[in-house]
């Protein structure tokens, strides 16, 4: 009796210490600094440039090390926050306060890192026409933001500690969701350090083997999607007016990793109508009438990179209707999905910009059967 006693506690034992060995949830917290200047990608914003932006960013990185296949193809990356603030160097400008959702991953042994990170950022001083008419770049303190870092890293030098250095890109723009949106962008070059919690117990990586490989290969899905927003012209002072696309595509899924998409986008954009109000009446050398259609359908091609029931979404469109010359006949998107229910619904936020310059911060749903 006593050694059954014993020996069924050291099975709970046993399948504790493992249950709790798998479900370890290591971090580490990096702080860096950054000094660099802003790019200027459209001439409209040459007077606000007249200093070196820095700033300091805070991050949480949850340490990944092979409890799913997804971190195993992905060689480990760390997923976590950020917080940044950034001088920008002109009382024009302001100050920003942003806060990042972010992926790492890893390279060449684990000295090269890449980060994207995509959040939501708040400006002190936004333009205003009586106080602050100069700051074309901001017209609302709130902004959405991304975050790109690529450089050398080394963890874990001493006691826990490391050391990371790399160039940064940091872009803020209000999606068009109110007008002036020019829009920055940051380069610059970051220097920090990290601390791993509980260094000496962060457990082996879990290596992927060909038995345990999953097939990911998918036959062709099609997708359907709804997209909506709000958002106005690039002229200050007239009304916020939704918007609506209805998007349809095709998808193969190539491996766990990627897909490749084709499809169409119908774009309903209302702020259109009130554009070419503008322009019929004040540019009468643009021959438009004011009842041109306010519609655009465009044809795209786009990837995807998955991580599990996330992704990340690019592609790049043509106008094959195209009415109204706004910006230009090319467009691109950049978006984070999340699936849901084995994958046949998703939900999507993305911008939809002409280059450097945004249109419109799209939200969506949408089903692939």
């Amino acid at each position: 009796m006593k050694h059954t006693l014993f020996l069924l506690f050291a099975l709970v034992l046993s399948s504790t210490l493992l249950s709790q060995e798998k479900t370890k949830k290591p971090f580490s917290i990096g702080v860096d600094y950054f000094y660099g200047n802003i790019f200027e990608h459209n001439i409209d914003i040459g007077h606000l440039i007249v200093g070196h932006p820095e700033g300091v960013m805070i991050s949480y990185n949850r340490k990944t090390y092979g409890l799913t296949e997804a971190e195993q193809l992905h060689n480990f990356p760390d997923w976590g926050f950020t917080f940044m603030y950034q001088n920008m160097k002109n009382p024009v400008l302001g100050n920003n306060y942003s806060l990042y959702g972010h992926y790492t991953w890893y390279y060449l042994n684990r000295h090269v890192q890449l980060t994207v990170g995509t959040g939501i950022g708040y400006n002190t001083n936004p333009y205003d026409i009586d106080t602050n008419f100069k700051n074309n770049a901001y017209g609302t303190s709130l902004l959405s933001t991304s975050l790109l870092k690529f450089g050398f890293v080394k963890e874990n030098i001493w006691n826990g500690f490391g050391i990371n250095t790399g160039l940064s890109f940091i872009h803020y723009s209000n999606g068009n969701f109110k007008a002036p949106n020019t829009s920055t962008n940051t380069f610059s070059v970051n220097i920090g350090m990290t601390y791993q919690i509980d260094h000496e117990n962060f457990p082996e990586y879990i290596l992927l083997t060909e038995e345990n490989k999953t097939d990911f290969r998918e036959p062709i899905a099609y997708n359907f999607v709804l997209r909506s927003g709000i958002n106005q012209s690039d002229l200050i002072g007239q009304n916020q007016r939704a918007f609506y696309v209805v998007s349809a595509f095709a998808d193969k899924r190539l491996s766990f990793k990627s897909s490749v998409q084709a499809g169409v986008d119908v774009f309903f954009s209302n702020f259109i109508k009130d554009y070419v109000d503008y322009r019929s009446i004040a540019y009468p050398e643009d021959e438009l009438t004011g009842d041109e259609d306010y519609k655009r359908v465009g044809v795209f091609l786009g990837h995807e990179l998955h991580f599990n029931n996330t992704a990340f979404t690019s592609q790049l469109g043509y106008y094959v209707y195209w009415p109204n010359k706004f910006e230009n006949r090319m467009y691109n998107r950049l978006g984070l999905k999340r699936y849901f229910f084995d994958g046949k619904y998703f939900g999507i936020v993305s911008v939809k910009s002409h280059w450097a310059k945004a249109e419109a911060i799209e939200f969506g749903v949408g089903i692939r059967i």
